[in-house]
């Protein structure tokens, strides 16, 4: 298409917009248009699908509600542009600049193309959305639908995605940093390795997602579904996520209901939790009462788990970093050799329990907790009760351990190296001779 044959194409179409007379609708479907000046152009609702815009500068154009389909926009600029409900389905993106664009309720899904086959016969081939390495940097993609899409390495930092469909999509690398996708629907979408940091993630739907070794530093992941979502390797630093047990399977769904009625019923009904090994992380079960659950092995890094009742549990060699604990009573608990770096212990009570006989009357012996080296490097025990646990060979190194109880705790060996201890009550140093 010449240059001249553009503009007149681009002229009738204004007028078509404005229904004066000698106006048509631009019909520009599979023109070859590479490279050209398209910078501000009043495309609104022209036909463009299979076109040629490779190459194009389309900053700050209106292309909304054109029909795109199956276009090709390789490297294209499209910075500014008003894309608001157009038909991008099996659009080639990739490597195109759309930072700042419009696109809301936009479809990016891939698409199907009636061909003919041999002997003039017909059929369908589908075709993916290519958007990778695309560049959607503070870019409006409200509702959008991105189904499927490959958008693989593309930048997406600062854009607003909230209720985008993004189910099945690519996301492999990408950088999402402050990224809105609150409502976003990500059912099954691979984001591996993808930097959300200070993402807002708030009631999105994870459910199936890979986020193997994400960045969710910051992250607001409140509401999120997460059942069967894979975040291993993920970092978690700071984020706010909370999972509640609906999101796990329905053995730990069980196990804990099963729990709640042994507790209730004073073990005439239900049954004993045993959850060895589970993968709990980041479950909220703040206020739950766990007494005497066996949670050994069991990963509870990063669990809410505030004001709960643990008492006499079994939490040994289980992973609790990150974990907060503020509140929670664990009298009497095995937490020998747990991982509790960074674990949040402000106001709780990891003393003694008093043991009762089976008439429920005290028997007068105390059992105490058990925290035979564990580490709680970095961890907050502001005001914790430790008082007669076992803290031998414990590693409290850089911990808060402000207005801490530890009077008649065994701390033989422990290691207080860098921690705060300001009005920390503390047993006299062991003796060494002392075997």
């Amino acid at each position: 298409m010449t240059p001249h044959e553009l503009v007149a194409v681009l002229e009738k179409h204004e007028r078509w917009l404005k229904s004066k007379s000698g106006g048509s609708r631009a019909n520009l479907t599979m023109a070859n248009m590479e490279g050209s000046n398209l910078s501000g152009v009043n495309l609104a609702q022209g036909k463009l699908s299979g076109a040629n815009l490779s190459h194009c500068d389309l900053t700050n154009a209106n292309l909304s509600t054109a029909d795109l389909f199956a276009a090709h926009l390789t490297k294209a600029d499209l910075s500014g542009c008003n894309l608001y409900r157009a038909d991008l389905r099996g659009a080639h993106m990739r490597g195109a600049k759309m930072k700042r664009a419009i696109l809301k309720e936009a479809d990016l899904r891939g698409g199907a193309l009636l061909y003919g086959g041999p002997g003039n016969g017909k059929g369908l081939d589908f075709v993916r959305s290519d958007l990778s390495g695309t560049d959607f940097d503070d870019a409006s993609l409200t509702n959008a639908n991105l189904s499927g899409a490959d958008l693989t390495d593309v930048s997406m930092n600062g854009a607003d995605c909230e209720g985008a469909l993004l189910t099945g999509a690519t996301l492999m690398r990408a950088s999402m940093k402050s990224c809105n996708l609150a409502r976003a629907d990500l059912r099954g979408s691979n984001l591996s390795g993808v930097n959300l940091q200070g993402a807002v993630l708030r009631d999105a739907n994870l459910t199936g997602a890979m986020l193997a070794g994400a960045n969710l530093r910051n992250a607001d992941l409140q509401g999120a579904k997460l059942e069967g979502a894979d975040l291993a390797g993920a970092d978690t630093t700071g984020a706010n996520l909370a999972r509640s047990a609906d999101n796990f399977s329905v053995q730990i769904q069980q196990a804990l209901h099963s729990h709640y009625t042994w507790i209730n019923t004073n073990g005439a009904m239900g049954a004993r939790a045993d959850l060895t090994g589970a993968d709990l992380s980041h479950i909220d079960l703040s206020g739950v009462n766990l007494s005497g659950a066996n949670l050994k092995r069991a990963n509870l890094g990063g669990a809410k788990m505030r004001e709960a009742l643990l008492i006499m549990c079994d939490i040994s060699e289980a992973v609790l970093a990150g974990a907060d604990f503020s509140g929670a009573i664990l009298d009497g608990a095995n937490l020998r050799g747990a991982n509790m770096d960074g674990v949040r212990l402000d106001g709780a009570g990891v003393g003694w329990v008093d043991i009762k006989g089976p008439n429920g009357q005290p028997t007068g012996r105390l059992w105490a907790a058990n925290l035979t080296g564990a580490r709680l490097t970095g961890s907050s025990c502001i005001r914790t009760n430790l008082r007669g646990a076992n803290l031998s060979d414990c590693d409290f190194s850089n911990a808060n351990l402000t207005g801490a109880i530890l009077s008649d705790a065994n701390i033989r060996d422990t290691k207080f190296t860098g921690a705060n201890l300001t009005g920390a009550s503390l047993p006299p140093p062991p003796d060494p001779d002392d075997d």
